[in-house]
């Protein structure tokens, strides 16, 4: 059930105008637009940044904190791929845009067209708009039997990418997408790849003001690292080895684009943000937090949050204060002094970045059908969990039956963290603690807002044959 293209057409029309009357119309009269970067890791942990886990070589990320802002408490929009990019998009919890899961091939979940993103709101204000890497919010390209909204549907003025993960690895990949069409086998490693993509499209458009969005495959499976960076970690395993290289050829990357700008003097009037799009599949990679990616704990969702930027006003290099991918949008919106959309979950952090007080207008919330506790609310500095049945079993695939599902999860136990005394999430005080009714009766709350507005999916797939595991025992770790 969508909406049709025309009207579609119409309300956002109406949004870029609400904005550019919001700026006026006089371009003397509006604020210096700074450029914008955002940079996304794909399945970093936490402690893959070296100034938190000092396993990797990290200096790129490492001067990018140290000249910012390190958020300590950043968190994912959800603990796996196409949740967390809806987040950023939309600035919105993705189970309110119905991304339940990650989305597999061929299957009919994606950013429906008529959400409001970062990219159309930038667009409609005179940025130029890039993507390059990972996309995942639908097919790409095109496939006409799903007819899913493409980049350039979502705001981009150009798109370089793959519709998921490169293939068949990191290294000399197959199936990059460029404006719609295939573009072949590219040599090289696809972090090095993209860069250089994007080094070439600012080169030609940083006349004007730009928004760049670079979603980078690496540290996400099939890995590919190169051999002189593999050989720095001689005392791991093989399979650690080749990870923790290509953290660092990751980094390598990043540094080859930011040494761009510093070349041309862009990097003054650049916003420069990165993070990842959950927690790491490897247990290491989280330090000390609790669980890996595709759980609600700290370990699925906790990731490393950088905010750079010449024009910050706060004296701070380290925040405590919890923020997330939801908050990028808002947060641009205020910097432009654009007008949000309606409806967002994230609050803008501009408060953070000039030194003054900062006041989140929503908890944090995220909502996980597929592992346990099924939802979680950031309270200050506790972490609120609810908790269905640990025996029901999930296939891998977000099936039919598993948006039944959620219409019938009904919370049975509850688990309540100190996350600064405990930030391990070892111990669970929610039994005796003094607010216990009130608290169950958010989270119980929170749940049914969800399920009260569930996304109206059509033809999603059954439930295939594929062995099913417990909620509980997901991803071991």
């Amino acid at each position: 059930m969508f909406l049709v293209k025309n009207k579609i057409f119409s309300i956002k029309l109406f949004i870029y105008l609400f904005v550019l009357f919001s700026l006026g119309c006089d371009k003397k009269k509006q604020v210096d637009k700074p450029n914008i970067i955002f940079i996304l890791a794909d399945d970093m942990g936490y402690a893959d940044f070296e100034l938190i886990g000092k396993s990797t070589k990290t200096p790129n990320l490492n001067n990018l904190a140290n000249e910012g802002i390190f958020f300590k408490n950043f968190y994912a929009a959800g603990p796996n791929c196409s949740p967390s990019r809806v987040g950023f998009m939309t600035g919105k919890s993705p189970a309110k845009v119905g991304m339940y899961s990650y989305r597999p091939p061929d299957h009919p979940l994606h950013l429906p067209e008529n959400e409001i993103t970062l990219p159309e709101i930038l667009k409609s204000v005179g940025y130029k708009t890039a993507h390059f890497g990972k996309w995942h919010l639908g097919c790409l390209p095109q496939n006409p039997k799903l007819n899913h909204p493409q980049p350039n549907q979502h705001g981009f003025d150009f798109s370089f990418g793959t519709e998921n993960n490169a293939i068949p690895s990191h290294l000399n990949p197959i199936n990059f997408i460029k404006n719609g069409e295939k573009v072949g086998e590219v040599k090289g490693y696809s972090c090095q790849i993209l860069a250089q993509e994007s080094i070439n499209w600012i080169e030609k458009n940083k006349e004007d003001p730009f928004f760049l969005y670079i979603a980078f495959h690496e540290p996400h499976t099939v890995i590919a690292s190169p051999p002189n960076l593999v050989r720095n970690y001689k005392n791991e395993s093989k399979k650690d080895r080749e990870y923790l290289a290509n953290i660092d050829n990751l980094d390598l990357a990043i540094g080859k684009v930011l040494k761009y700008l510093n070349k041309k003097k862009l990097d003054d009037n650049t916003i420069i943000i990165f993070s990842s799009d959950n927690g790491s599949y490897r247990a290491a990679s989280n330090g000390t937090l609790r669980a890996v990616k595709s759980y609600l704990y700290e370990g699925g969702i906790k990731v490393p949050g950088i905010i750079s930027w010449s024009k910050l006003k706060t004296s701070k290099r380290v925040v405590n204060t919890a923020a997330g991918l939801v908050d990028i949008l808002p947060t641009l919106c205020d910097i432009l002094k654009i007008a949000p959309p309606n409806d967002l979950d994230g609050s803008s952090l501009l408060p953070i970045l000039n030194g003054k007080e900062f006041k989140r207008n929503k908890p944090l919330y995220w909502f996980f059908y597929r592992t346990s506790p099924e939802i979680a609310i950031r309270l200050e500095n506790h972490m609120l969990f609810g908790v269905d049945d640990d025996s029901i079993t999930r296939t891998h695939r977000f099936s039919s039956q598993d948006l039944d599902y959620i219409k019938t999860i009904k919370l049975n136990n509850y688990e309540l963290f100190d996350l600064i005394n405990d930030h391990s999430q070892e111990k669970n005080i929610f039994a005796n603690h003094k607010k216990k009714d009130s608290l169950k009766l958010l989270i119980d709350n929170k749940l049914k807002e969800i399920q009260d507005n569930l996304y109206p999916w059509d033809n999603l797939p059954a439930e295939n044959n594929k062995p099913k595991r417990l909620k509980k025992n997901w991803v071991k770790y």
